[in-house]
């Protein structure tokens, strides 16, 4: 009959294998980025090319995608490493999902860059295209977060994610005020589409603050140099405050480009930070689970063979401490004793994890609602993103409530019967 201690051992080695897994997902994670990164400099670029009617930045579009293409090879190199035996993994058939989704992007590229280059797409369109494929990988990095089992880990993804997340909308922010200098005019939805992205860059960074270690934060708050910041919010008045078709000088479109490239180039920096933050918290805790898996391999040596009737009732008393010291390999009922306060230690300590882990996941649990309500929104009335976030934010407002809760209002009401509601 196997015993307590070997289904102990299991599941540490449990745990050492979802870290294994971790650990490759972390390096994923950092080629994903530095996909995303290229991605979000082309896409400005072929808005600023497809908006002054090809004129600008043909040959910087052009070496750009040489960047992206070095980055694409790098990232699908981490994909043919992985191990897609999915009954191995838990989250195996979401993660790889999510993967097959951005191939089938990545196989469309080219097409896209075409699209780009004959002019026969509009800057909205393209930037539109470049923006699913960017969130087809962050989705990667989403799942990644939302399936890590150690808190601290969960944590730091969480950061990592939501960190990256402003930048993606900062890029966005990027590309289309590129767009509306280039062309000449200024237009209402896009000046709602740029309140928007400053409005969402804000609340993704807030949650980025909460969940990160304070030395990110802070690293953050020293990369965001001031100079950087004065000049971005110049340019958004310039704008943001223009009247309905109003005139934009073409030549600032370089000046904006500049800018906005500054301040993402510098979260870029604090992104590289985290990626490797995460790689080394995923080590640290591979290298300790080993650690504790060659303790109990030794204590499961001594365990062996020893008669259990002397220790039978050892099960009933009161755990002396939840931590025990290092096993010094007693034998007989001082054994089972050891044992048996390893057993407690490590349920108690799964628990603790487990709670902190909900806590966790709430962050990404009320993203993936909101989510879901602005695309509801979006579906029912016809409305374009920014549109749909005004109309949550709003409700929220009129209501007093989190937007959170009004997401859960909207969605529970599209599921009511018609004659329910």
């Amino acid at each position: 009959m196997k015993s307590g201690l070997h289904f102990l051992l299991a599941a540490k080695r449990c745990e050492i294998a979802e870290l294994q897994q971790l650990t490759l997902t972390a390096t994923l994670v950092d080629a994903s980025a530095g996909l995303v990164h290229e991605l979000q400099r082309e896409r400005g670029m072929s808005n600023l090319y497809l908006a002054s009617a090809g004129q600008r930045f043909g040959a910087e579009r052009l070496a750009q995608v040489a960047n992206t293409g070095a980055a694409q090879s790098a990232l699908c190199a981490h994909f043919d490493r992985l191990d897609t035996e999915a009954a191995r993994l838990g989250h195996g058939a979401r993660l790889f999902a999510r993967i097959a989704y951005v191939l089938h992007g990545l196989a469309a590229l080219p097409a896209l860059r075409q699209q780009v280059a004959s002019g026969a797409w509009t800057p909205t369109r393209s930037s539109a295209a470049y923006t699913r494929l960017i969130a087809g990988l962050l989705a990667v990095i989403f799942e990644a977060a939302d399936t890590a089992s150690d808190p601290a880990i969960s944590r730091l993804l969480v950061g990592l994610f939501n960190f990256m997340q402003s930048k993606e909308f900062a890029g966005q922010e990027r590309a289309t005020g590129s767009a509306l200098f280039a062309s000449g005019q200024v237009d209402g939805a896009g000046q709602q589409r740029l309140l928007y992205l400053i409005d969402s860059q804000e609340r993704a960074l807030e949650v980025f603050a909460q969940f990160a270690h304070p030395d990110a934060v802070a690293l953050w708050q020293r990369c965001d140099v001031p100079s950087t910041q004065a000049a971005l919010e110049r340019m958004r008045r310039i704008l943001c405050t223009a009247g309905e078709r109003g005139p934009l000088n073409p030549e600032l479109s370089q000046r904006w480009f500049d800018i906005c490239t500054d301040r993402m180039n510098a979260m870029k920096a604090v992104e590289d930070h985290l990626s490797a933050d995460l790689r080394a918290l995923c080590e640290l805790r591979r290298d300790n689970l080993e650690h504790e898996l060659s303790a109990l391999d030794g204590i499961h040596s001594h365990v062996a063979g020893t008669p259990d009737e002397a220790v039978s009732l050892s099960y009933f008393d009161e755990p002396q401490d939840a931590t025990p010291a290092a096993p010094s390999y007693p034998l007989g009922s001082h054994l089972d004793r050891s044992v048996l306060d390893l057993v407690q230690a490590q349920a108690k300590r799964l628990q603790a994890m487990s709670a902190e882990l909900d806590t966790t996941r709430a962050s990404l649990n009320e993203r993936k609602l909101v989510e879901r309500a602005k695309g509801l929104l979006m579906a029912q009335r016809q409305i374009s993103e920014a549109e749909a976030h005004k109309t949550l934010r709003q409700l929220a407002m009129n209501q007093n409530r989190r937007l959170v809760d009004v997401a859960e209002s909207v969605l529970a009401l599209a599921d009511l019967p018609q004659t329910e509601r």
